[in-house]
């Protein structure tokens, strides 16, 4: 998956927040001071062409709808800022937070919890009973 740049991310939180939308719509939804529609409109066509976003054609108008969620875009963010600047090491992470005190009390009390009950299980080994 590739990665967005700052106004296509923000178009797609505008797509992700309709679930699809014309893009008269989308820039009616958008932060002031609102882009251009043909800016927009531009910037809805490279996300097609990245392929975070398809449309389906109505006479004359094109509606627009995600093809990536939000939620796995988010997941591949997170692995990608893992792997540059921690590496891969979610325990790095947390302690630069934690070390700059941007934690609230018992968030890391609820991370731990949240990870451990998320970590695969480990699976038994032992030796197999012989049958008779």
């Amino acid at each position: 998956m590739k990665t967005l740049t700052r106004a296509e991310e923000e178009v797609m939180q505008v797509l992700w927040k309709l679930e699809s939308a014309l893009v008269k719509e989308i820039v009616a939804k958008m932060k002031s001071p609102k882009p251009h529609y043909n800016t927009v409109s531009t910037i809805v066509t490279i996300l097609v062409e990245k392929g975070f976003a398809s449309y389906e054609y109505y006479g004359r108008s094109y509606e627009y709808y995600p093809l990536v969620s939000k939620e796995d875009y988010a997941k591949k963010l997170v692995k990608e800022v893992l792997r540059k600047y921690y590496s891969n090491s979610f325990t790095n992470l947390a302690a630069q937070f934690s070390s700059e005190r941007t934690f609230k009390p018992g968030e890391i009390e609820e991370l731990a919890k949240a990870a451990k009950q998320a970590s695969p299980k480990p699976k038994k080994r032992g030796r197999k009973k012989k049958k008779s």
